[in-house]
């Protein structure tokens, strides 16, 4: 049984998250504002990309690192969907599927929550919320060390690498990334991004002097959008704090108050309808540091 945790007492006052969670099977039971949580159990695209095999184990081991948070908010309701798998190495289908389940959410009025798995995820969670409303525009902001806009090789197809690049086939792109690394992206991937007209905010550049440089940027983002979709690669942060991902980072980021602050900016923004973390690798994490940090992320949006 993995929602388990501390039992407090059954009074509302002392529920923690484990207490609140439903397993689900039937998106009709759907409710305005639930939060709706599918684990993306994939690590197919990181193969592919050839990183560090592990993250499809993670969606589980995050549920684990969430079941004993308070919860803040009276209202509060989760549903859980399970895991999408992909047995098969079929990426693509495996995507499509997770689309579909994602738009079923959001067309109810659900908030999609998505544990992966490798960054493959962000196409299929993107493709959900294109595909739940497709005449307005999405807005996504992406934590990460790296572009994930690489053009797919012949003979490969896509990877956890390639979802910016797959989004802006697809017509505009409206994206922010936080967090990028001059040392992780190649002068092809900058290039790429100028192109597509990702914007992008250097790991170097998020401290707390310049927040209020970095609220204007997000804020410029969100008021020229219909819907926000928040994707978090868990290798922007530190390899100190997050030792359990696919591509560690000596010089990542670190969950201090500068990173916070811009975190809890964008979730209590009201256009936010879906949000995904990936890349954690329980092989490589120690004692779970990265499956809690997940977990905490996760949580955040919970207490908004």
């Amino acid at each position: 049984m993995i929602w388990q945790g501390r039992l407090d007492g059954e009074e509302l006052l002392h529920h923690r998250i484990f207490q609140r969670v439903k397993e689900e099977n039937n998106y009709d039971t759907i409710s305005t504002n639930d939060f709706v949580l599918h684990g993306f159990a994939v690590d197919e695209g990181v193969r592919r990309n050839k990183g560090r095999q592990g993250a499809k184990d993670a969606p589980d081991v995050i549920r684990k690192n969430m079941s004993n948070f308070p919860v803040i908010r009276p209202d509060f309701s989760l549903l859980d969907f399970g895991n999408i798998t992909c047995e098969d190495g079929n990426l693509e289908n495996t995507q499509n599927e997770l689309a579909k389940n994602v738009s079923k959410v959001l067309l109810k009025g659900g908030k999609s929550l998505v544990l992966g798995g490798g960054h493959e995820v962000t196409f299929g969670h993107y493709r959900g919320v294109r595909t739940a409303f497709q005449e307005q525009k999405i807005g996504i902001i992406n934590f990460d060390a790296h572009f994930d806009n690489r053009q797919p090789e012949d003979g490969v197809g896509a990877s956890s690498g390639t979802g910016f690049w797959q989004i802006a086939q697809e017509g505009e792109i409206n994206s922010l990334h936080i967090g990028i690394q001059r040392n992780s992206n190649t002068l092809k991937l900058f290039d790429t991004a100028h192109q597509f007209g990702m914007k992008y905010i250097l790991a170097d550049e998020l401290f707390f002097e310049n927040l209020p440089s970095i609220y204007e940027r997000v804020n410029e983002l969100a008021e020229s959008v219909d819907f926000l979709y928040v994707t978090i690669c868990m290798d922007v942060f530190n390899a100190a704090i997050a030792p359990g991902v696919s591509a560690s980072a000596y010089n990542g980021i670190f969950a201090d108050s500068a990173f916070m602050h811009v975190y809890r900016h964008i979730l209590k923004n009201d256009k936010l309808i879906a949000l995904d973390i990936a890349e954690v690798n329980p092989s490589f994490d120690i004692q779970d540091h990265t499956a809690r940090l997940a977990a905490s992320l996760a949580n955040e949006w919970f207490m908004i």
